[in-house]
């Protein structure tokens, strides 16, 4: 089943409202066992030197830490973030809007989308024979990339054990599609037309961004 909006319903809010971050009662082995996945992915990436294919990673996932921290600050001042996962769904929620199991797809997905695209990375699509200037190969696997997760998300709000909760009613598929899975794709898609330098400076000021976040906010019990 499909859920493409959020109901704005009670049950939405009370199942909101039930919701135990950082709690360890669900806690299971599988969090060891897919921590392993992700280091092995890296890992192996780094000892073939395939640098970008890190540097897209680290882009996408620093990003999707920018925005669980918005989505966590907009849910303590208004009482309801855009996005939940519900207690049943995982072993370890991180944030009120992402747990364990999702942040670790998270982290290996840009590696995915830098992986899918071509090999001439500035290549053009759509040209029609060199009739029309084409699209950009790096949006157009950014484009494809968000719109099966957004499809995927929309799935999983509609799942029985209520894997992501949308309360308000103008939040759904379309916005999840365009104001999130987009930048996520493209910051790991694009990470790497910037020169070596520029990418260090980037990555260095996101990541230290979204640590001095985590050490500021969390206890000060806003996330």
């Amino acid at each position: 089943m499909f859920v493409f909006w959020g109901d704005g319903s009670q049950s939405a809010m009370d199942l909101v409202n039930t919701i135990r971050v950082r709690s360890t009662e669900n806690f299971n082995w599988t969090f060891i066992f897919i921590l392993a996945v992700v280091f092995y992915v890296y890992w192996s990436e780094l000892h073939k030197k395939n640098y970008e294919a890190v540097f897209a990673g680290l882009a996408l996932y620093g990003v999707h830490w920018i925005y669980e921290i918005a989505n966590a600050i907009i849910g303590h001042c208004s009482g309801y973030p855009l996005w939940s996962v519900s207690n049943d769904s995982t072993t370890f929620i991180l944030l009120i809007g992402v747990s364990w199991e999702l942040s670790m797809m998270f982290s290996l997905a840009g590696i995915i989308s830098y992986k899918m695209m071509p090999k001439e990375k500035d290549k053009r699509w759509f040209t029609f024979g060199g009739k029309w200037k084409g699209i950009d190969a790096k949006l157009v696997v950014a484009i494809e990339m968000s719109l099966l997760f957004a499809l995927f998300e929309s799935f999983l709000a509609g799942t029985s054990n209520h894997s992501f909760i949308w309360v308000y009613k103008w939040w759904g598929v379309l916005p999840v599609f365009i104001t999130t899975y987009i930048p996520f794709f493209l910051a790991s898609n694009y990470i790497n037309s910037f020169k070596p330098k520029t990418k260090k400076i980037i990555l260095a000021s996101l990541w230290g961004t979204v640590a001095l976040l985590l050490v500021i906010l969390i206890p000060l019990g806003i996330i």
